[in-house]
Protein backbone atom coordinates (compact mmCIF):
# COMPACT_ATOMS: atom_id res chain seq x y z
CA UNK A 1 0.00 0.00 0.00
CA UNK A 2 2.94 2.37 -0.36
CA UNK A 3 3.04 4.79 2.57
CA UNK A 4 -0.20 3.44 4.08
CA UNK A 5 0.74 0.52 6.29
CA UNK A 6 -1.15 1.18 9.51
CA UNK A 7 -4.48 2.54 10.72
CA UNK A 8 -2.86 5.78 11.91
CA UNK A 9 -1.38 6.41 8.45
CA UNK A 10 -4.77 5.72 6.83
CA UNK A 11 -6.44 8.20 9.17
CA UNK A 12 -3.68 10.70 8.41
CA UNK A 13 -4.33 10.25 4.68
CA UNK A 14 -8.06 10.87 5.16
CA UNK A 15 -7.39 14.00 7.20
CA UNK A 16 -4.89 15.37 4.68
CA UNK A 17 -7.21 14.77 1.73
CA UNK A 18 -10.43 15.55 3.61
CA UNK A 19 -11.42 18.52 1.46
CA UNK A 20 -10.90 16.56 -1.76
CA UNK A 21 -12.94 13.61 -0.43
CA UNK A 22 -15.70 15.85 0.91
CA UNK A 23 -16.13 17.98 -2.21
CA UNK A 24 -16.03 15.01 -4.62
CA UNK A 25 -18.57 13.14 -2.45
CA UNK A 26 -20.92 16.13 -2.23
CA UNK A 27 -20.59 16.84 -5.94
CA UNK A 28 -21.30 13.18 -6.78
CA UNK A 29 -24.33 13.16 -4.48
CA UNK A 30 -25.76 16.26 -6.14
CA UNK A 31 -25.15 14.90 -9.65
CA UNK A 32 -26.72 11.53 -8.72
CA UNK A 33 -29.74 13.30 -7.29
CA UNK A 34 -30.14 15.45 -10.39
CA UNK A 35 -29.85 12.40 -12.68
CA UNK A 36 -32.30 10.39 -10.56
CA UNK A 37 -34.78 13.28 -10.58
CA UNK A 38 -34.50 13.60 -14.36
CA UNK A 39 -35.62 10.00 -14.93
CA UNK A 40 -39.27 9.62 -15.95
CA UNK A 41 -41.80 8.23 -13.51
CA UNK A 42 -43.22 4.73 -13.92
CA UNK A 43 -46.90 3.88 -13.46
CA UNK A 44 -48.03 0.35 -12.65
CA UNK A 45 -51.49 -1.15 -12.85
CA UNK A 46 -52.91 -4.67 -12.95
CA UNK A 47 -55.89 -6.57 -14.33
CA UNK A 48 -57.21 -9.64 -12.49
CA UNK A 49 -58.61 -12.73 -14.22
CA UNK A 50 -60.39 -15.36 -12.16
CA UNK A 51 -60.32 -19.02 -13.10
CA UNK A 52 -63.67 -20.58 -12.32
CA UNK A 53 -63.90 -24.27 -11.53
CA UNK A 54 -65.61 -26.51 -14.10
CA UNK A 55 -69.27 -27.34 -13.67
CA UNK A 56 -68.53 -31.06 -14.13
CA UNK A 57 -65.88 -32.34 -11.72
CA UNK A 58 -64.22 -35.71 -11.29
CA UNK A 59 -66.66 -38.61 -11.02
CA UNK A 60 -66.92 -40.83 -7.96
CA UNK A 61 -65.94 -43.94 -9.88
CA UNK A 62 -62.46 -42.63 -10.51
CA UNK A 63 -63.03 -41.44 -14.06
CA UNK A 64 -60.58 -38.74 -15.06
CA UNK A 65 -61.76 -35.17 -14.88
CA UNK A 66 -62.77 -33.49 -18.10
CA UNK A 67 -61.08 -30.12 -17.57
CA UNK A 68 -57.52 -29.32 -18.53
CA UNK A 69 -54.80 -27.80 -16.36
CA UNK A 70 -55.16 -24.04 -16.05
CA UNK A 71 -51.42 -23.64 -15.47
CA UNK A 72 -50.59 -25.28 -18.80
CA UNK A 73 -53.27 -23.24 -20.57
CA UNK A 74 -51.92 -20.02 -19.05
CA UNK A 75 -48.37 -20.86 -20.09
CA UNK A 76 -49.47 -21.53 -23.66
CA UNK A 77 -51.50 -18.31 -23.85
CA UNK A 78 -48.66 -16.25 -22.37
CA UNK A 79 -46.24 -17.59 -24.96
CA UNK A 80 -48.67 -16.75 -27.75
CA UNK A 81 -49.39 -13.24 -26.48
CA UNK A 82 -45.70 -12.36 -26.13
CA UNK A 83 -44.68 -13.37 -29.63
CA UNK A 84 -43.05 -10.80 -31.86
CA UNK A 85 -46.12 -10.43 -34.10
CA UNK A 86 -48.54 -9.85 -31.22
CA UNK A 87 -46.25 -7.38 -29.44
CA UNK A 88 -45.65 -5.45 -32.66
CA UNK A 89 -49.40 -5.24 -33.28
CA UNK A 90 -49.98 -4.00 -29.72
CA UNK A 91 -47.27 -1.34 -30.03
CA UNK A 92 -48.84 -0.05 -33.23
CA UNK A 93 -52.39 -0.31 -31.88
CA UNK A 94 -51.71 1.74 -28.74
CA UNK A 95 -48.95 3.97 -30.11
CA UNK A 96 -46.47 2.85 -27.48
CA UNK A 97 -43.05 4.51 -27.20
CA UNK A 98 -44.13 7.29 -29.56
CA UNK A 99 -41.76 9.63 -27.73
CA UNK A 100 -38.86 7.46 -28.95
CA UNK A 101 -39.15 7.68 -32.75
CA UNK A 102 -35.58 6.62 -33.40
CA UNK A 103 -35.82 3.46 -31.31
CA UNK A 104 -35.79 0.24 -33.39
CA UNK A 105 -38.79 -2.06 -33.24
CA UNK A 106 -36.71 -4.81 -31.61
CA UNK A 107 -35.89 -2.50 -28.71
CA UNK A 108 -39.55 -1.49 -28.38
CA UNK A 109 -40.59 -5.14 -28.29
CA UNK A 110 -38.00 -5.85 -25.60
CA UNK A 111 -39.19 -2.88 -23.54
CA UNK A 112 -42.82 -3.97 -23.80
CA UNK A 113 -41.96 -7.58 -22.96
CA UNK A 114 -40.12 -6.38 -19.83
CA UNK A 115 -42.95 -4.01 -18.91
CA UNK A 116 -45.62 -6.74 -18.74
CA UNK A 117 -45.65 -9.48 -16.09
CA UNK A 118 -48.02 -12.44 -15.73
CA UNK A 119 -48.41 -13.68 -12.16
CA UNK A 120 -50.53 -16.66 -11.17
CA UNK A 121 -52.19 -17.16 -7.78
CA UNK A 122 -52.23 -20.76 -6.57
CA UNK A 123 -55.51 -22.27 -5.58
CA UNK A 124 -56.28 -22.80 -1.91
CA UNK A 125 -57.66 -26.26 -2.63
CA UNK A 126 -55.43 -29.23 -2.02
CA UNK A 127 -53.43 -30.70 -4.88
CA UNK A 128 -53.23 -34.46 -5.20
CA UNK A 129 -50.03 -36.24 -6.12
CA UNK A 130 -49.50 -36.46 -9.87
CA UNK A 131 -52.03 -33.76 -10.73
CA UNK A 132 -51.12 -30.60 -12.57
CA UNK A 133 -50.69 -27.31 -10.72
CA UNK A 134 -54.00 -25.64 -9.83
CA UNK A 135 -54.33 -21.84 -9.95
CA UNK A 136 -57.25 -19.62 -9.06
CA UNK A 137 -56.40 -16.22 -10.56
CA UNK A 138 -54.05 -14.45 -12.95
CA UNK A 139 -52.61 -10.97 -12.43
CA UNK A 140 -51.45 -9.01 -15.48
CA UNK A 141 -49.12 -6.16 -14.45
CA UNK A 142 -48.18 -3.34 -16.86
CA UNK A 143 -45.49 -0.73 -16.06
CA UNK A 144 -45.17 2.22 -18.41
CA UNK A 145 -44.36 5.91 -18.26
CA UNK A 146 -47.96 6.86 -19.11
CA UNK A 147 -50.69 5.88 -16.63
CA UNK A 148 -53.46 5.63 -19.23
CA UNK A 149 -51.30 3.56 -21.58
CA UNK A 150 -50.39 1.19 -18.76
CA UNK A 151 -54.10 0.56 -18.02
CA UNK A 152 -54.95 0.04 -21.70
CA UNK A 153 -52.05 -2.38 -22.23
CA UNK A 154 -52.97 -4.44 -19.15
CA UNK A 155 -56.63 -4.65 -20.22
CA UNK A 156 -55.59 -5.55 -23.78
CA UNK A 157 -53.50 -8.46 -22.53
CA UNK A 158 -56.32 -9.55 -20.22
CA UNK A 159 -58.80 -9.55 -23.10
CA UNK A 160 -56.34 -11.54 -25.18
CA UNK A 161 -56.15 -14.17 -22.44
CA UNK A 162 -59.97 -14.37 -22.29
CA UNK A 163 -60.32 -14.69 -26.07
CA UNK A 164 -57.59 -17.30 -26.47
CA UNK A 165 -58.77 -19.34 -23.48
CA UNK A 166 -62.32 -19.62 -24.85
CA UNK A 167 -61.28 -20.40 -28.41
CA UNK A 168 -58.40 -22.57 -27.24
CA UNK A 169 -60.66 -24.85 -25.21
CA UNK A 170 -62.95 -25.46 -28.17
CA UNK A 171 -60.04 -25.99 -30.55
CA UNK A 172 -58.32 -28.43 -28.20
CA UNK A 173 -61.57 -30.33 -27.65
CA UNK A 174 -62.22 -30.61 -31.40
CA UNK A 175 -58.65 -31.70 -32.06
CA UNK A 176 -58.88 -34.34 -29.33
CA UNK A 177 -62.15 -35.71 -30.74
CA UNK A 178 -60.75 -35.81 -34.27
CA UNK A 179 -57.54 -37.50 -33.12
CA UNK A 180 -59.24 -40.20 -31.07
CA UNK A 181 -61.79 -40.83 -33.82
CA UNK A 182 -58.94 -41.37 -36.27
CA UNK A 183 -57.16 -43.65 -33.80
CA UNK A 184 -60.34 -45.64 -33.19
CA UNK A 185 -60.86 -46.21 -36.92
CA UNK A 186 -57.19 -47.14 -37.40
CA UNK A 187 -57.21 -49.67 -34.56
CA UNK A 188 -60.50 -51.19 -35.72
CA UNK A 189 -59.09 -51.62 -39.21
CA UNK A 190 -55.93 -53.19 -37.77
CA UNK A 191 -57.98 -55.62 -35.64
CA UNK A 192 -60.15 -56.62 -38.61
CA UNK A 193 -57.12 -57.17 -40.84
CA UNK A 194 -55.35 -59.21 -38.16
CA UNK A 195 -58.40 -61.40 -37.58
CA UNK A 196 -58.60 -62.08 -41.34
CA UNK A 197 -54.90 -63.04 -41.37
CA UNK A 198 -55.48 -65.40 -38.44
CA UNK A 199 -58.43 -67.06 -40.20
CA UNK A 200 -56.41 -67.53 -43.42
CA UNK A 201 -53.50 -69.02 -41.52
CA UNK A 202 -55.76 -71.44 -39.66
CA UNK A 203 -57.37 -72.56 -42.92
CA UNK A 204 -53.97 -73.08 -44.53
CA UNK A 205 -52.63 -75.09 -41.58
CA UNK A 206 -55.85 -76.81 -40.54
CA UNK A 207 -54.18 -80.24 -40.28
CA UNK A 208 -51.47 -78.95 -37.92
CA UNK A 209 -53.65 -77.00 -35.51
CA UNK A 210 -52.61 -77.34 -31.86
CA UNK A 211 -56.16 -78.30 -30.91
CA UNK A 212 -55.83 -81.49 -33.07
CA UNK A 213 -52.54 -82.62 -31.52
CA UNK A 214 -54.09 -85.26 -29.26
CA UNK A 215 -56.40 -86.53 -32.01
CA UNK A 216 -53.46 -86.85 -34.39
CA UNK A 217 -51.49 -88.83 -31.81
CA UNK A 218 -54.42 -91.19 -31.26
CA UNK A 219 -54.78 -91.58 -35.03
CA UNK A 220 -51.07 -92.35 -35.33
CA UNK A 221 -51.41 -95.04 -32.68
CA UNK A 222 -54.37 -96.58 -34.60
CA UNK A 223 -52.38 -96.54 -37.84
CA UNK A 224 -49.55 -98.38 -36.13
CA UNK A 225 -52.02 -101.03 -34.94
CA UNK A 226 -53.49 -101.37 -38.43
CA UNK A 227 -50.02 -101.73 -39.88
CA UNK A 228 -49.21 -104.53 -37.44
CA UNK A 229 -52.51 -106.28 -38.28
CA UNK A 230 -51.70 -106.12 -42.02
CA UNK A 231 -48.27 -107.57 -41.40
CA UNK A 232 -49.80 -110.40 -39.38
CA UNK A 233 -52.30 -111.12 -42.14
CA UNK A 234 -49.50 -111.21 -44.69
CA UNK A 235 -47.58 -113.63 -42.53
CA UNK A 236 -50.60 -115.94 -42.26
CA UNK A 237 -51.17 -115.84 -46.04
CA UNK A 238 -47.51 -116.50 -46.63
CA UNK A 239 -47.73 -119.59 -44.41
CA UNK A 240 -50.77 -120.96 -46.26
CA UNK A 241 -49.07 -120.35 -49.60
CA UNK A 242 -45.95 -122.17 -48.40
CA UNK A 243 -48.02 -125.22 -47.38
CA UNK A 244 -49.72 -125.39 -50.74
CA UNK A 245 -46.46 -124.88 -52.63
CA UNK A 246 -44.95 -127.80 -50.66
CA UNK A 247 -47.35 -130.29 -52.25
CA UNK A 248 -45.97 -132.30 -55.17
CA UNK A 249 -49.23 -132.41 -57.03
CA UNK A 250 -51.58 -129.45 -57.00
CA UNK A 251 -55.21 -130.05 -57.35
CA UNK A 252 -57.70 -127.67 -58.85
CA UNK A 253 -58.78 -126.53 -55.42
CA UNK A 254 -55.19 -125.82 -54.53
CA UNK A 255 -54.77 -123.66 -57.61
CA UNK A 256 -57.95 -121.72 -56.79
CA UNK A 257 -56.72 -121.26 -53.23
CA UNK A 258 -53.38 -119.89 -54.49
CA UNK A 259 -55.25 -117.40 -56.66
CA UNK A 260 -57.28 -116.26 -53.65
CA UNK A 261 -54.11 -115.93 -51.60
CA UNK A 262 -52.54 -113.78 -54.35
CA UNK A 263 -55.63 -111.53 -54.42
CA UNK A 264 -55.50 -111.17 -50.63
CA UNK A 265 -51.79 -110.23 -50.90
CA UNK A 266 -52.72 -107.44 -53.31
CA UNK A 267 -55.37 -106.13 -50.94
CA UNK A 268 -52.99 -106.22 -47.97
CA UNK A 269 -50.29 -104.41 -49.99
CA UNK A 270 -52.77 -101.70 -50.91
CA UNK A 271 -53.81 -101.35 -47.26
CA UNK A 272 -50.18 -101.18 -46.15
CA UNK A 273 -49.39 -98.45 -48.69
CA UNK A 274 -52.44 -96.45 -47.62
CA UNK A 275 -51.55 -96.79 -43.95
CA UNK A 276 -47.96 -95.73 -44.67
CA UNK A 277 -49.07 -92.62 -46.57
CA UNK A 278 -51.54 -91.63 -43.89
CA UNK A 279 -48.95 -92.22 -41.21
CA UNK A 280 -46.48 -89.97 -43.04
CA UNK A 281 -49.03 -87.16 -43.36
CA UNK A 282 -49.99 -87.39 -39.68
CA UNK A 283 -46.35 -87.30 -38.62
CA UNK A 284 -45.76 -84.25 -40.84
CA UNK A 285 -48.74 -82.48 -39.30
CA UNK A 286 -47.52 -83.26 -35.77
CA UNK A 287 -44.05 -81.98 -36.64
CA UNK A 288 -45.51 -78.69 -37.95
CA UNK A 289 -47.79 -78.17 -34.93
CA UNK A 290 -45.20 -76.37 -32.68
CA UNK A 291 -44.45 -73.78 -35.38
CA UNK A 292 -48.14 -73.26 -36.03
CA UNK A 293 -48.73 -72.86 -32.30
CA UNK A 294 -45.91 -70.28 -32.07
CA UNK A 295 -47.32 -68.23 -34.94
CA UNK A 296 -50.83 -68.37 -33.50
CA UNK A 297 -49.54 -67.24 -30.10
CA UNK A 298 -47.89 -64.26 -31.78
CA UNK A 299 -51.14 -63.44 -33.52
CA UNK A 300 -52.98 -63.69 -30.21
CA UNK A 301 -50.57 -61.30 -28.50
CA UNK A 302 -50.91 -58.76 -31.30
CA UNK A 303 -54.67 -59.07 -31.23
CA UNK A 304 -54.76 -58.63 -27.46
CA UNK A 305 -52.57 -55.51 -27.64
CA UNK A 306 -54.75 -54.01 -30.34
CA UNK A 307 -57.89 -54.76 -28.36
CA UNK A 308 -56.45 -53.15 -25.21
CA UNK A 309 -55.44 -50.06 -27.22
CA UNK A 310 -58.88 -49.97 -28.77
CA UNK A 311 -60.51 -50.03 -25.34
CA UNK A 312 -58.29 -47.17 -24.10
CA UNK A 313 -58.94 -45.11 -27.22
CA UNK A 314 -62.66 -45.73 -26.92
CA UNK A 315 -62.61 -44.48 -23.33
CA UNK A 316 -60.54 -41.42 -24.27
CA UNK A 317 -62.90 -40.79 -27.16
CA UNK A 318 -65.85 -40.66 -24.77
CA UNK A 319 -63.95 -38.27 -22.49
CA UNK A 320 -63.00 -36.03 -25.43
CA UNK A 321 -66.60 -35.89 -26.61
CA UNK A 322 -67.69 -34.95 -23.08
CA UNK A 323 -65.04 -32.21 -22.94
CA UNK A 324 -66.18 -30.92 -26.33
CA UNK A 325 -69.80 -30.69 -25.18
CA UNK A 326 -68.75 -28.90 -21.99
CA UNK A 327 -66.62 -26.44 -23.96
CA UNK A 328 -69.52 -25.72 -26.32
CA UNK A 329 -71.83 -25.11 -23.35
CA UNK A 330 -69.14 -23.13 -21.48
CA UNK A 331 -69.36 -25.47 -18.50
CA UNK A 332 -65.66 -26.37 -18.44
CA UNK A 333 -62.89 -24.52 -16.63
CA UNK A 334 -63.19 -20.91 -17.83
CA UNK A 335 -61.50 -17.54 -17.37
CA UNK A 336 -63.50 -14.45 -16.35
CA UNK A 337 -62.32 -10.85 -15.97
CA UNK A 338 -62.65 -10.15 -12.25
CA UNK A 339 -61.15 -6.65 -12.21
CA UNK A 340 -60.14 -4.36 -15.03
CA UNK A 341 -56.96 -2.34 -14.83
CA UNK A 342 -57.61 1.26 -13.84
CA UNK A 343 -55.50 4.33 -14.53
CA UNK A 344 -53.08 4.74 -11.59
CA UNK A 345 -53.06 8.15 -9.91
CA UNK A 346 -49.56 7.93 -8.48
CA UNK A 347 -46.33 6.60 -9.87
CA UNK A 348 -44.34 3.84 -8.26
CA UNK A 349 -41.12 5.82 -8.75
CA UNK A 350 -38.35 5.38 -11.24
CA UNK A 351 -35.68 3.83 -9.06
CA UNK A 352 -34.25 7.29 -8.36
CA UNK A 353 -33.64 6.63 -4.68
CA UNK A 354 -31.49 3.60 -5.43
CA UNK A 355 -29.63 5.51 -8.13
CA UNK A 356 -28.91 8.42 -5.77
CA UNK A 357 -27.68 6.14 -3.00
CA UNK A 358 -25.54 4.14 -5.40
CA UNK A 359 -24.13 7.36 -6.89
CA UNK A 360 -23.31 8.74 -3.44
CA UNK A 361 -21.51 5.56 -2.43
CA UNK A 362 -19.65 5.47 -5.74
CA UNK A 363 -18.63 9.11 -5.34
CA UNK A 364 -17.27 8.49 -1.86
CA UNK A 365 -15.33 5.42 -2.98
CA UNK A 366 -14.00 7.28 -6.01
CA UNK A 367 -12.84 10.13 -3.77
CA UNK A 368 -11.01 7.67 -1.55
CA UNK A 369 -9.31 6.05 -4.55
CA UNK A 370 -8.31 9.47 -5.96
CA UNK A 371 -6.86 10.54 -2.62
CA UNK A 372 -4.85 7.35 -2.37
CA UNK A 373 -3.54 7.75 -5.94
CA UNK A 374 -2.49 11.35 -5.28
CA UNK A 375 -0.65 10.27 -2.17
CA UNK A 376 0.92 7.39 -4.08
CA UNK A 377 2.11 9.63 -6.94
CA UNK A 378 3.87 11.99 -4.50
CA UNK A 379 5.39 9.82 -1.77
CA UNK A 380 6.60 11.92 1.20
CA UNK A 381 8.05 10.74 4.47
CA UNK A 382 5.66 12.33 6.94
CA UNK A 383 6.11 10.44 10.21
CA UNK A 384 8.94 9.03 12.26
CA UNK A 385 7.73 5.48 11.68
CA UNK A 386 7.81 5.99 7.89
CA UNK A 387 11.35 7.43 8.09
CA UNK A 388 12.57 4.54 10.17
CA UNK A 389 10.83 2.05 7.85
CA UNK A 390 12.06 3.62 4.60
CA UNK A 391 15.56 4.86 5.56
CA UNK A 392 16.28 2.75 8.63
CA UNK A 393 17.11 5.97 10.55
CA UNK A 394 15.79 6.96 13.94
CA UNK A 395 14.70 10.65 13.86
CA UNK A 396 15.76 12.85 16.79
CA UNK A 397 13.30 15.73 16.44
CA UNK A 398 9.96 15.95 14.55
CA UNK A 399 9.04 19.48 13.45
CA UNK A 400 5.36 19.85 12.52
CA UNK A 401 4.31 21.44 9.24
CA UNK A 402 3.80 25.19 9.52
CA UNK A 403 1.55 26.72 6.86
CA UNK A 404 1.51 30.42 6.08
CA UNK A 405 -1.85 32.18 5.67
CA UNK A 406 -3.01 32.13 2.07
CA UNK A 407 -4.82 35.46 2.25
CA UNK A 408 -6.90 37.68 4.39
CA UNK A 409 -10.17 36.12 3.24
CA UNK A 410 -9.08 32.53 3.80
CA UNK A 411 -7.46 33.40 7.15
CA UNK A 412 -10.51 35.24 8.35
CA UNK A 413 -12.79 32.40 7.23
CA UNK A 414 -10.74 29.86 9.14
CA UNK A 415 -10.67 32.10 12.23
CA UNK A 416 -14.41 32.65 11.90
CA UNK A 417 -15.09 28.96 11.80
CA UNK A 418 -12.72 28.07 14.61
CA UNK A 419 -13.35 31.15 16.79
CA UNK A 420 -14.44 29.85 20.24
CA UNK A 421 -16.08 33.18 21.07
CA UNK A 422 -18.74 32.78 18.38
CA UNK A 423 -21.79 30.76 19.44
CA UNK A 424 -22.39 29.15 16.05
CA UNK A 425 -19.31 29.64 13.94
CA UNK A 426 -17.09 28.88 16.88
CA UNK A 427 -17.57 25.16 16.40
CA UNK A 428 -14.70 23.23 14.83
CA UNK A 429 -14.67 23.32 11.07
CA UNK A 430 -15.24 19.58 10.91
CA UNK A 431 -18.63 19.90 12.60
CA UNK A 432 -19.54 22.72 10.24
CA UNK A 433 -18.55 20.58 7.28
CA UNK A 434 -20.56 17.65 8.67
CA UNK A 435 -23.59 19.95 8.91
CA UNK A 436 -23.12 21.03 5.30
CA UNK A 437 -22.90 17.38 4.21
CA UNK A 438 -26.06 16.49 6.16
CA UNK A 439 -27.84 19.43 4.57
CA UNK A 440 -26.79 18.20 1.14
CA UNK A 441 -28.17 14.74 1.98
CA UNK A 442 -31.49 16.26 3.08
CA UNK A 443 -31.70 18.26 -0.14
CA UNK A 444 -30.93 15.17 -2.16
CA UNK A 445 -33.59 13.11 -0.38
CA UNK A 446 -36.17 15.87 -0.84
CA UNK A 447 -35.37 16.13 -4.55
CA UNK A 448 -35.79 12.38 -4.99
CA UNK A 449 -38.93 12.15 -2.85
CA UNK A 450 -40.52 15.16 -4.53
Amino acid sequence: MGQIQSVEELISLLLRRRWLIIWITVLGMLMSAIYAKSRPDVYETAAVIQIEAPSVTEANDGAPEVSGGAAQVLQTIEQRLTTRENLTAMIERHGLFADLPGLPMDKKILLLRNAVTFTSVDSAAGQSFGQSRSISAILIFARLGDAALAARVANDFAQGILDQSASGQRDRAEQNVAFFAEEEARLWQAITSLEADIADYKNTNAAAMPTLRDARRDELAGLDADQRRVEQDRAMLAGEKAVIDAKQTLRETDRRQLQEIAAKFDVLDAQAASISDRRTSVQTALAATPEVERVLNGYDRQLQQLQEQYEVVTQRMAEAETTQRLAERQQAERFTLLERAITPEYSIGSGGRKIAIAGSIASFLGALVLAFLLDLVKPIVRTASQMQRQLDLQPVVCIPEIRSPKGRFGNALLRLIDDPNKPIFGMPRYFVLAGITALALVITASMIGG
